[in-house]
């Protein structure tokens, strides 16, 4: 399998989450700008969307959207226990998270990515994010990860996505319980060896 990256990207999830399972991988970064290969390939001949994270698998076929990519690779990978079994109401907690995730954080963070983005409209974005926030810490308080005790593809997506708040000096200290659950997941040897792959930390 090859993951085409940007660093520190909403791929950063996937990539969290192969090293979490163990299986054999490849990277290759692309640029987001030129939608080049870091080997010089059409990217938009890759993922005709324009962007990461795209996992191309051992067949040749391509497998695009963040959610959809990690599910796959847990189910690759049962052993991992990184998603509850299909079928289950466990499973669709974690449906029910990734797609949270997607929608209400992610997408969120997206206008703030633009920088002619006008102050009063930086505000109310970032009081939507609080919104969501407040949310989040509230399922945390008691937990150390989103679905119980247990780490799942859910954490490294909301990992990945929180990881922007420096981005972007939104400062995370009213929810302890999320500021608390960053710190917990950044510790794990697949999240340390993803972060210093794609550049991120030494």
């Amino acid at each position: 399998m090859k993951l085409f990256y940007s660093p520190g990207a909403c791929s950063l999830s996937p990539h969290i989450v192969l090293r979490e399972t163990g299986l054999p991988f490849e990277l290759e970064k692309v640029d987001l700008r030129s939608k080049q290969t870091e080997s010089g390939a059409d990217f938009m001949a890759i993922n005709p969307k324009g962007y990461v994270p795209a996992l191309k698998l051992d067949d040749g076929s391509v497998l695009t959207e963040g959610p959809a990519i990690v599910q796959y690779l847990a189910d690759r990978a049962p052993a991992s226990k990184l998603a509850p079994a299909n079928g289950t109401i466990e499973r669709y907690h974690l449906q029910s998270w990734l797609n949270f995730i997607g929608t209400e954080v992610h997408k969120q963070f997206s206008p703030l990515f633009n920088p002619q983005i006008t102050p009063e409209a930086r505000a109310n974005v970032v009081a939507a994010l609080n919104r969501r926030f407040d949310l989040i810490d509230k399922a945390l308080i008691d937990v150390p990860y989103l679905t119980g005790a247990e780490f799942t593809v859910a954490d490294a997506y909301l990992f990945t996505v929180m990881n922007w708040s420096g981005l972007h000096k939104i400062d995370l200290t009213r929810w302890p319980a999320l500021q608390q659950f960053q710190a917990r997941v950044a510790t794990r040897p697949a999240v340390q060896g993803a972060l210093k792959s794609e550049g991120l930390i030494k």
